[in-house]
């Protein structure tokens, strides 16, 4: 059976914002995730779908059901007790996955379960992997995420924060590297997310048709290609895949290596107070965004650009509706706010 061919990434008509807020939680999964909001056929799916094929092979340790990176610091119990006994690693390569979240999973069905009984007859433990064992350094996506339990959502995004799936039953844990980027969507018409779980989510896009008459068009004209014939469309985009996954990989690489001054702290408080944000999280998040945004431009200091356009990803859906009843923060916004506090 021939291998279903995904819609390329680069392929995508317009939805910049959108295309852009993936990208840097591919590069930086500590982001904290983007929720993508948007009526249906607005490309939500399509994208995260895609975006898999942008990520070069990863290493595993053969044989781990986490598939944890032989050279990170971080190990499930298993390969910490391969190291612990001095037991080498058989390392072998696969390809990015994109791991669904269907709406129905329950909270066990998403961290997985402890045999309670096996561990108290055989005093050992023994753990039924859950979704998030499978998402561990791949895309989680949950489309329709607003419909799901609140209760996993909060897992989700604690884990997603957090980088560790942790279970616990009757006095036994068991916990697990879970380090993915989470992607959800959803339709507003549908239902929204509670603001504190809203919050959770590092960056969110609200995404609408083309209003164009040529975007529409070659919305259209694309879309009918690919399905005409997927090999030869995707031969078309191979050369701008190429380069946006060789883009991601050097932005890995300089990330831990860019800065920023004084001015962007300030510049990110003054926006934060400016708009009645509560808490940190959004300061913590502009700057963690802004770092990454610089680092995809192959610069290792960040900005009051780069700044601006984290801004506006991190702070629309976490800022007061008064001044900007419609929640939408734009880059002249962004301006006058920053003019009116020096």
């Amino acid at each position: 059976m021939n291998e279903r061919k995904v819609y390329p990434f680069t392929a995508i008509v317009g939805q910049e914002q959108m295309k852009t807020a993936l990208i840097l939680n591919i590069i930086n999964p500590m982001l904290g995730g983007v929720l993508i909001r948007g009526e249906k056929g607005t490309a939500k799916s399509t994208a995260v779908r895609a975006l898999a094929e942008l990520m070069p092979n990863i290493k595993k340790v053969k044989g781990c059901k986490f598939g944890c990176d032989p050279y990170g610091a971080e190990f499930c119990p298993e390969c910490e007790a391969k190291i612990a006994s001095g037991e080498a690693f058989e390392i072998v390569e696969s390809k990015m996955q994109v791991t669904d979240l269907p709406v129905s999973a329950t909270e066990d069905r998403v961290v997985g379960t402890l045999d309670i009984e096996y561990a108290i007859k055989h005093g050992e433990k023994k753990f039924e992997c859950g979704i998030l064992a499978q998402a561990n350094r791949n895309i989680l996506y949950v489309d329709e995420v607003n419909l799901l339990d609140d209760h996993v959502v909060d897992v989700l995004l604690d884990s997603a924060a957090m980088g560790v799936n942790t279970i616990e039953r009757e006095g036994i844990s068991y916990s697990h590297p879970a380090r993915f980027t989470l992607v959800g969507t959803m339709n507003p018409e549908e239902g929204d997310l509670r603001p504190q779980l809203l919050d959770r989510f590092g960056l969110v896009v609200d995404v609408t048709g083309e209003n164009s008459k040529e975007q529409r068009a070659e919305v259209v004209r694309r879309r009918l290609e690919f399905e005409e014939n997927p090999d030869l469309f995707a031969q078309r985009f191979e050369d701008s895949q190429n380069e946006l996954s060789n883009r991601i990989a050097a932005a890995k690489k300089i990330l831990k290596s860019v800065t920023y001054d004084n001015d962007i702290l300030m510049m990110a408080a003054t926006l934060s107070l400016a708009l009645g944000v509560d808490g940190h999280r959004a300061d913590i998040t502009m700057i963690k965004t802004a770092m990454t945004i610089a680092a995809f431009h192959n610069r290792t200091q960040v900005s009051k650009e780069d700044l601006k356009n984290a801004a506006i990803l991190v702070l629309p859906h976490r800022m007061r509706r008064t001044p900007f009843e419609s929640g939408v923060l734009d880059e002249n916004a962004i301006e006058q706010i920053l003019l009116s506090n020096e």
